[in-house]
């Protein structure tokens, strides 16, 4: 039985994965962040992550048991883009590559953006027989939002990258996550914010029109952070300024799904990254546009797509 590992150290969360007889199992330890803080520094983060990898990996293998790592993947970078770099993914590697020389096993290098598509696909069950899917074979469009990103994708099979992602609409300013977790800071949550935004937003029983801002090949976000805080000093309810946030994140979402649909034609779409796991954007994409959507687990930073590539990394190396 083969065993390939994923390793991912974004700036959320320390992750460990495997991928073991077609099932992913994986362990993951948020980052610490104090309240009312918007995050750490890349210098903490490292930190955390050189302290949390140990007790990570202590807890995969404790489930897993004693079976031998055929494959290593690791996540080095946010994209696959030139200058895509953040000091975060250097614990990750680093443990990575010790390991493969240790164990005499392949070492695979990816990006956090492909381990979140992967993690997205294998989640939506379209996966199994990865190489000779033909939803993986064909394009199709993918969403990456989260903290750090907001884009809109053209993904396409890559004989050496597995997946080359073209990044086709981005956010011009504030991304999606940056967007939630200010608001949701702003209201007193705790970062990072998704999860309880969400909460406080379903008790809301208003609708808003929201025209989303895009223009120059995106989206415009940092209008909407100021919207909230004009709401918040007026003194509207704080479930309100929550659903409204929520709901300019979807309209900015469903602006760029139209576009992309427009000039590349009705593609598969599917959504990645902790934003996406938002229940009221997961049904509303859902219903509108048929897309197909990571669980929760798989939809928040993780390690599981990685250790997907590392996967299908080894089998086309040694399919040659």
């Amino acid at each position: 039985m083969s065993l390939y590992l994923g390793i991912d150290t974004s700036n959320y969360t320390t992750s460990m994965a495997a991928y073991l007889d077609g099932k992913i199992i994986q362990s993951k330890i948020p980052l610490p962040v104090k309240d009312g803080e918007l995050g750490l520094r890349q210098s903490d983060a490292v930190f955390h992550h050189t302290r949390q990898l140990p007790q990570a990996a202590e807890r995969l293998f404790a489930e897993i048991g004693g079976e031998s790592i055929t494959a290593i993947g690791v996540s080095t970078r946010p994209r696959n883009a030139e200058g895509s770099y953040m000091p975060c993914f250097l614990a990750g590697e680093g443990l990575a590559r010790s390991l493969g020389a240790a164990l005499g096993v392949p070492v695979y290098f990816t990006s956090h953006q492909v381990g979140h598509i992967l993690a997205a696909v294998y989640s939506a069950g379209k996966a199994c027989d990865f190489i000779a899917s033909n939803f993986i074979a064909g394009n199709f469009i993918a969403f990456h939002i989260s903290g750090g990103t907001t884009d809109c994708l053209l993904v396409r099979h890559d004989e050496k990258e597995i997946i080359r992602a073209e990044c086709v609409l981005s956010s011009l300013d504030l991304k999606a996550g940056q967007l939630i977790d200010r608001v949701g800071v702003m209201l007193g949550l705790h970062f990072p914010c998704g999860k309880e935004l969400e909460r406080l937003s379903d008790k809301s029983d208003k609708s808003y029109k929201v025209k989303p801002v895009i223009r120059d090949g995106g989206c415009s976000l940092s209008g909407v952070e100021n919207k909230c805080q004009r709401m918040l000093s007026d003194g509207e309810a704080p479930q309100d300024i929550a659903k409204f946030c929520i709901e300019n994140v979807y309209f900015a979402v469903r602006a760029m799904a139209t576009e992309a649909i427009e000039k590349y034609g009705k593609l598969p779409i599917v959504c990645a990254g902790g934003v996406m796991s938002n229940r009221y954007i997961r049904d509303r994409m859902s219903a509108e546009f048929g897309a197909f959507f990571a669980e929760p687990e798989f939809s928040c930073d993780n390690a599981a797509g990685v250790a997907c590539f590392a996967k299908y990394s080894y089998e086309t190396e040694n399919d040659r």
